[in-house]
């Protein structure tokens, strides 16, 4: 069998039957609220949750999938792009006081 050759950001994935796919990176927060685990990918925007952190991250890959497949069919790939394949990504935290 001949070596499958992709262009730079996309590998050969098993499940795709050699197939080449783009590979993005994504972050993930995740966060407990009172009824579960909220995670949210702060590049898209998308947001999920679930009853434990790996439930919530497993539905948050779905739903980038969805948003991802949905920006491809619409053309809006490339405005999104960017900033999921960027090398510097930094996550901070930080504290904020407010009246209340």
């Amino acid at each position: 069998m001949a070596a499958i050759s992709c262009d730079k950001g996309s590998a050969v994935i098993p499940e795709t039957r050699g197939k080449c796919m783009r590979v993005l990176d994504c972050t993930v927060v995740v966060w407990k609220e009172q009824e579960g685990y909220v995670s949210k990918c702060p590049e898209l925007g998308v947001a999920s949750c679930g009853d434990t952190i790996s439930e919530a991250v497993k539905n948050l890959r779905e739903a980038v999938e969805l948003y991802l497949d949905n920006a491809v069919a619409l053309g809006l790939i490339e405005d999104i792009e960017e900033s999921l394949t960027t090398e510097e990504k930094f996550t901070s935290h930080i504290e904020i006081a407010y009246h209340a």
